[in-house]
């Protein structure tokens, strides 16, 4: 895999088609055929997505006979999941402090609305 793995996944992962591909894999393996099923895409325009997802190492085909069926490869994801998991600290504290926030703006509203009665 190329050392900028996030790069060449979340490339990959940028288009719709792509992602709907990846999703059918998930059931299990499936042929260029079954894949472009669902769009409305020729054969070589699935195949180059394939291509995409392939140079991203989310897909791997084999070849039985006649057949070429392509199977998920989710190393790729799990990698890129672990990247955004280092970032949940940052994200957690981020939501942390915005509720702080909210909890004294809230405070202060009713604080406010109480004083606004007494008068």
């Amino acid at each position: 895999m190329s050392a900028d793995y996030l790069s060449l996944t979340f490339s990959a992962l940028a288009d719709p088609t792509r992602r709907a591909i990846l999703a059918r894999l998930v059931q299990g393996e499936a042929s260029v055929n079954a894949l472009a099923q669902p769009f409305k895409i020729s054969l070589p325009g699935i195949s180059k997505h394939l291509k995409v997802l392939e140079k991203a190492g989310l897909v791997s085909r084999s070849r039985e006979a006649q057949w070429r069926p392509c199977r998920l490869q989710a190393a790729p994801l799990k990698k890129v999941a672990a990247w955004t998991e280092s970032y949940r600290e940052h994200w957690e504290q981020s939501l942390d402090r915005l509720d702080d926030y909210l909890s004294q703006v809230q405070s202060k509203g009713r604080t406010q609305k109480n004083h606004g009665k007494e008068k």
